[in-house]
């Protein structure tokens, strides 16, 4: 395992995954990709992680499930994981949209897809936990101010 931000892709066609994970390897240094066409293999790695945060990568329409399910499945041990996907698709409809919408996912992009599309995304998602690690290691008042919200959110 990683001591980064891992990318997890998870699409049935073998050739879009490695054209994703080839986009990916190209841009991504906070952590590693991990490739999937078997939603149930995915969704095993995923339970078996160490880390509970990660950025997906998943195909509206999966062989056996849709994303959408697969991202349900796996939300009990990934809290954010709905805000931490990048959902794709062919043909990328009002229905998608509005399960994105209602899902809580606000990256969706279209098959094929551009690769400076796909970085912008996924650095979207990487700079949240980027930007507020370096604020909690490289400033100790921020640290403490959220210790305290943390302390008064357990009361």
């Amino acid at each position: 395992m990683s001591d980064g931000l891992d990318v997890i892709i998870v699409d049935d066609d073998t050739a879009a995954c490695e054209s994703i994970a080839d986009i990916v390897n190209r841009f991504y240094t906070w952590g590693n990709v991990f490739v999937f066409t078997d939603d149930e293999e995915a969704t095993l790695y995923g339970l078996n992680r160490e880390s509970s945060i990660a950025i997906f990568v998943v195909d509206v329409f999966l062989k056996d499930k849709s994303g959408f399910l697969f991202l349900d499945t796996l939300s009990s041990k990934f809290k954010t994981i709905h805000d931490d996907t990048v959902m794709i698709t062919g043909n990328a409809n009002n229905d998608v949209v509005d399960m994105c919408v209602a899902s809580g996912i606000n990256h969706l992009l279209e098959k094929p897809m551009r690769p400076y599309v796909l970085q912008l995304a996924i650095r979207s998602i990487a700079s949240k936990y980027m930007t507020f690690a370096n604020r909690l290691l490289n400033n100790s008042e921020f640290l403490i101010e959220c210790n305290r919200m943390i302390g008064s959110l357990n009361c």
